[in-house]
């Protein structure tokens, strides 16, 4: 079965930095439109960033220039290298895959940002 497995989330300073990563199974990986997206409570979960088949990648404006996504996929992972961190980005971050018109969803990590 599929399984997206989020790492990397914990509490970071302002102007600090943080490394995520999304290890995906069940599928083939360098099929999927891969994604991160968070969640703040009473809001919705909004996309951060994606990147498609062809590594061409698709940033939310109040993180371009600071967040790049990545992916690896002879290690069928996706990467969200979150630089310049401010408490706004403090959410959970989800990993989703969208893989033949379906989309999965890892279970989320919690990233605080605050001094």
């Amino acid at each position: 079965q599929v399984q997206l497995v989020e790492s990397g989330g914990g509490l970071v300073q302002p102007g600090g930095s943080l490394r995520l990563s999304c290890a995906a199974s069940g599928f083939t990986f360098s099929f999927a439109i891969m994604g991160w997206y968070r969640q703040t409570p009473g809001k919705e979960r909004e996309l951060v960033a994606d990147i498609n088949v062809s590594r061409s990648t698709n940033y939310a404006d109040s993180v371009k220039g600071r967040f790049t996504i990545s992916r690896d996929n002879a290690k069928n992972t996706v990467y969200l290298q979150m630089n310049s961190l401010k408490p706004e980005d403090t959410a959970v971050y989800y990993c989703k895959a969208r893989y033949l018109t379906r989309d999965y969803w890892g279970q989320g990590t919690q990233v605080t940002v605050s001094s």
